[in-house]
Parts: structure tokens; C-alpha cells; sequence
């Protein structure tokens, strides 16, 4: 994946050829933009690798250009494989030490970042010695200095929290509540930032309660982002033991967001998402051995609240709204 700030390498070297394409043929941005029926800033953000173009559009932009056929065809199908990056992480770390700062340029680019993790706490919501025995854990293991620098810039990415007009939304399933990279006070510290960051405005916290019963097999975590105009398309990753993937095209985006709305529909937020990891944190600390027991936290059964458009539970009032509108 590479380039500051594209998906995949793949999209590099389409944002490379379309834009030395335009430049031989002597159009304008203005009037490529009213050629393929975009925006004269999605033509810029293409042309940068922060912006995917669909096929249809790439078929407009090499004719309005009047390129010769073959290359047409030969960008069209760069631009399917570029809706699908993969890359290893073998070969991502012989290009650079950690990701963290590539994954806070796509965060700062999204309006809305939709995470779901099943086997351990999403990045943006882990505490700093959390995030550290996480990364000492790492398959490919970090440099002690690669490792210091990796946790500094997830705790640097937290900062994006706290600005309101952005959305972060999380679902975090019971067995990545539970799993534990180091002594039960890491962990009970990790359960307490957790629950404080959900009283923020501006991001859910659903729990998937582990006695819910299942309407979706989650296989894996990933991570939807959606940009906050045109040119910032909407995509998914996925972390695997070996690589990374995105999925840009719509028909697998979709997936992802149909499972997420699936999962909504069992999981457990805001006061009682609270009840449930203060209980968990007091079993976490040795003080209770179930943690259904006593303080009336219950997990299972129907919602108790409105529900929006995604089946999340919220509270009356102004403070959740209903999701942003999909592009999909």
C-alpha cells in the first residue's frame, strides 16, 4: 500500500497514469471534470491517490483524453485490482517501522469510522500499556524502538476522539472485552477508559454480549471509513494474521455494512453497555465471580431504548442522532 495517503499501491500508479494521460492531452482539470460528470476536486483527489475512481468513470476520463484503446482497457483493469488491496505485513514493515500514522491520515480524512473487533480492544480505545503488550505480541515482532514509537502514535491517533465533528462508532464483541494481554490490572484499566470514552457525544460503544443469540457469523474485525465528501470514497479493511486487506468495491462494502447493522441489533450500549463492564471489571479484580450477579446487569434479552436506523440502542434526545445517510 503504498503512497502517504492512498489505499494501495495499485491506486498510486492509477492516480499516476490518469493524471500524466490528462497532461498530454492538454485538458484542464475544470474541463476533464465536466467530461467524466465529477467534481473538479474529486479530478484533483484522483489524481493524488486519495480518491478511487469507479470504472465507469475511468472509461470516461481515458476517452475524454483520447487515449488509445488498449491503455483504456489496461486502466480499467488496474482499477478493479485496486478495489482490492492486499498487502503482507512482512512487506509493509520493510518499508516502514508501524502504520500508525498511515491509519490517522485515513481517520482524519473520515467523517464516520465504523469499527468492529472480536478478538481484542479497537486501537483508538486502548490505554498505552494495553496497546503496548499488544504489539509486543505482533507475529513479526517490533524493534524495541519501533515498538516505543508504534504505541506513541496510536495514543496520538486518540486525539481524533475528541473532536466533535467527527463520528466513531465501535462494536466490540465480549471475548475481545475478556482477552487478556497482561496482568488483570491492564485489563481492568482497559475496561474502564473504555467505558469512560462512551459518554462522549460524538462515539458509540456497543458491546456483543458472548449469551446474545447469534444473527451474523463475525469471522473477523474490520474497520469501515467513510469520507467527509465525494472525493473520499468509502472502504473497508481487514487485519489477518499475515496481511492486510482493503475492499473498495460497493457490492463488498455492503457485506461488511450488513453485518454491522446485524450485529447493532444484539449489542448493548451506553448505560447499559456501563453496567456491563463495570460488573466485568469488578470479576476482572477478583471482587465478584459472576458478573451478573448482583447490581441488576443483565446482558441478554431485547433492547431497552429506541432504536436507529443501524439497530443501535440510544437513549432519548438529541445527543445520537440518526446515522449519516450510506453512499451504498
Amino acid at each position: 500500500m503504498d503512497g502517504a495517503g492512498g489505499i494501495g499501491g495499485r491506486r498510486q500508479r492509477l492516480a499516476l497514469e490518469l493524471r500524466r494521460l490528462r497532461d498530454q492531452a492538454g485538458v484542464t482539470g475544470r474541463e476533464l471534470a465536466q467530461e467524466v460528470g465529477i467534481s473538479q476536486s474529486k479530478v484533483s483527489r484522483i489524481e493524488s491517490g486519495t480518491a478511487m475512481p469507479s470504472v465507469p468513470e475511468v472509461r470516461k476520463w481515458t476517452l475524454a483524453v483520447g487515449a488509445p484503446r488498449e491503455t483504456g482497457e489496461r486502466l480499467i483493469e488496474l482499477t478493479e485490482a485496486a478495489h482490492q488491496e492486499v498487502q503482507t505485513w512482512r512487506t509493509a514493515l520493510q518499508e516502514q517501522g508501524h502504520f500508525q500514522e498511515r491509519l490517522r491520515d485515513r481517520e482524519l480524512r473520515s467523517h464516520l469510522v465504523r469499527n468492529l473487533q472480536t478478538a481484542v480492544v479497537p486501537g483508538l480505545l486502548q490505554t498505552a500499556e494495553y496497546a503496548r503488550r499488544v504489539f509486543a505480541l505482533f507475529e513479526l515482532p517490533y524493534t524495541d524502538d519501533d515498538l516505543s514509537a508504534a504505541v506513541a502514535a496510536r495514543l496520538r491517533r486518540q486525539l481524533a476522539l475528541y473532536e466533535e465533528d467527527r463520528r466513531f462508532d465501535f462494536l466490540i464483541c465480549e471475548g475481545a472485552l475478556r482477552w487478556r494481554p497482561g496482568p488483570a490490572r491492564v485489563l481492568a484499566a482497559q475496561l474502564d477508559r473504555i467505558s469512560s470514552l462512551s459518554t462522549l457525544d460524538n462515539i458509540s460503544i456497543g458491546i456483543v454480549p458472548a449469551d446474545a443469540e447469534a444473527i451474523a457469523l463475525p469471522l473477523h474485525g474490520f474497520v469501515m471509513y467513510e469520507g467527509d465528501d465525494e472525493g473520499c470514497e468509502t472502504f473497508v479493511e481487514v487485519e489477518t494474521t499475515h496481511a492486510r486487506v482493503v475492499a473498495a468495491r460497493s457490492e463488498e462494502v455492503a457485506l461488511y455494512d450488513k453485518q454491522w447493522r446485524r450485529l447493532s441489533d444484539v449489542a448493548i450500549f451506553d448505560d447499559e453497555a456501563r453496567a456491563f463492564l463495570a460488573a466485568l471489571i469488578t470479576e476482572v479484580r477478583g471482587g465478584a465471580g459472576d458478573r451478573r450477579a448482583g447490581g441488576g446487569t443483565t446482558v441478554t434479552g431485547s433492547h431497552r431504548g429506541p432504536t436507529t436506523g443501524s439497530g443501535r440502542t440510544h437513549p432519548p434526545g438529541p445527543r445520537r442522532g440518526t446515522p449519516p445517510t450510506r453512499r451504498w
